[in-house]
This record gives C-alpha cells, sequence and structure tokens, in this order.
C-alpha cells in the first residue's frame, strides 16, 4: 500500500547530500588549488632567466658564464663540506660582478640555488613591495610574473648597477617600478611611508657578520610593512649563532 508522505514528515527526513558540497570538501578543494598554484608559480619562477642585457658600468660586469659538469660536481662537494647545501646545476646563467671578471666578486647570479633563495618572499609578496638592494634585477623580474604585485620599489646604493640593470627594468615595466638611488641604511622613510612586502639583499655574502644590518633594516621597517624578511637570512643567524 502506498502512503502519501506530508509535508512535516518530509520536512524532517534527512535530505540527500550532493558529493563534493561539504564544507570540508570545499576548504580542501580550495587548499589544494592555493598549493597546485604555488607549485605551478615556483616551477615558474625557476625556469626564469634574467633579461637584463650584457654590460659594464664602472667596477660592476654584467656577463653570462657557463658551469660545467666537473665544475658542478666540485662546486658541490665543497657545499656539502661546508653543510650549506647550496648546489648548482650544469648550465648557462648571467651574474654580476664587481670587480675583474673571475677575480672579483659575484654580486648576484641567476642559478637556481639563489633563486631559491628568494623565491618564498616572491610567493608571498603582493600589493606595493619595496626592495632593498637591485643586483641583476631578477626578483623584480620575478615578482611581475605575479598579477597581484601592484608596484616595486627599489633602493639601490651605486648608480652603476642602477645603469647597468634599473634603467633596463624601469623602461620595461614604466610606472610600476619605482629606483632610488641611496643607501638602504641611510634611506630615511617619509612620515605615511608603507609597504606591503619588503625584501632585503644588500650582501654580497653569507656570513654572521650580516647580522647587524639584518637587524637594523627589520627594526627600521617593523612597523612599516605586513611582512618583512632578508636573503637567506635563517642561515645568517644559524652562522652567527656557531659563531658565538
Amino acid at each position: 500500500m502506498k502512503m502519501r508522505v506530508t509535508a512535516e514528515v518530509a520536512a524532517r527526513s534527512p535530505k540527500p547530500s550532493r558529493v563534493g558540497s561539504t564544507p570540508t570538501t570545499r576548504a580542501n578543494k580550495k587548499r589544494n588549488n592555493m598549493k597546485n598554484k604555488e607549485i605551478n608559480l615556483r616551477g615558474k619562477l625557476m625556469e626564469l632567466k634574467s633579461s637584463v642585457p650584457l654590460g659594464k658600468s664602472g667596477d660592476y660586469i654584467i656577463e653570462e658564464f657557463t658551469v660545467t659538469e666537473d665544475e658542478a660536481s666540485f662546486f658541490n662537494m665543497r657545499q656539502m663540506v661546508k653543510g650549506q647545501g647550496r648546489n648548482i646545476t650544469v648550465g648557462t646563467y648571467k651574474r654580476l660582478y664587481r670587480g675583474k671578471s673571475n677575480w672579483g666578486t659575484v654580486v648576484m647570479s641567476d642559478t637556481p640555488a639563489e633563486k631559491r633563495d628568494h623565491i618564498h618572499f616572491i610567493q608571498k609578496a603582493e600589493g606595493n613591495v619595496l626592495i632593498n638592494g637591485l643586483g641583476l634585477g631578477w626578483v623584480i623580474e620575478a615578482l611581475f610574473e605575479k598579477q597581484e604585485v601592484r608596484h616595486v620599489t627599489v633602493i639601490e646604493i651605486s648608480k652603476d648597477v642602477i645603469k647597468l640593470t634599473g634603467n633596463y627594468l624601469k623602461d620595461k615595466y614604466d610606472n610600476k617600478l619605482t629606483i632610488i638611488n641611496e643607501d638602504a641604511l641611510e634611506y630615511k622613510l617619509k612620515k605615511n611611508e608603507k609597504y606591503d612586502f619588503v625584501w632585503h639583499d644588500i650582501w654580497d655574502d653569507i656570513c654572521a657578520d650580516n647580522w647587524e644590518t639584518m637587524t637594523q633594516l627589520h627594526k627600521k621597517y617593523a612597523k612599516r610593512c605586513k611582512f618583512q624578511d632578508s636573503w637567506v637570512r635563517d642561515r645568517v643567524k644559524y652562522l652567527r649563532k656557531i659563531d658565538y
């Protein structure tokens, strides 16, 4: 015998659930989408090469260099002995040099090891970004791969570095990029000058001595941004700890 279901009974009856419609499933899907987006961006950035032209200005040189299999093996073994793990891979790259080639100081390169030092910040960054230290300019090019980054301001002490990389990038990004020729440590912030994200990279080498100026910069921008970090800060902190 068939029975007619009243509205009251129907209201009390559990409704069939639709697959994928629960809050937990939607949250997991959102997390997975964000994770995939981060992975895709990381892969894209690791493939991104510096586009600045080769050149020389004053004591600074932008040049290409090739890492052979033997050179990579020797370098990576030394890194393992030092406990640093900043390995290099075979390939052709660009670097900003100060001094005579092969006798001076590498200021920055677009090797995979160096890219990895910056990627965690680039993945986070959005809105109005400040970079202390121009270098090869790879970080600026990487930041503008993201639609979430509206504007980048760079503070760079060297006129020669600005001539080599800054002018090229300024032409490329126009009013989305501002370059200030000053010492990042001495730069006087304006009264209402604030940023969403700040990245400090004014050092050539990884050493414990960098900690003092890192701390100075972090204090300076503590109330001027939502998030800040410095190049290999955790490594420098560790080196400082074992030095004492």
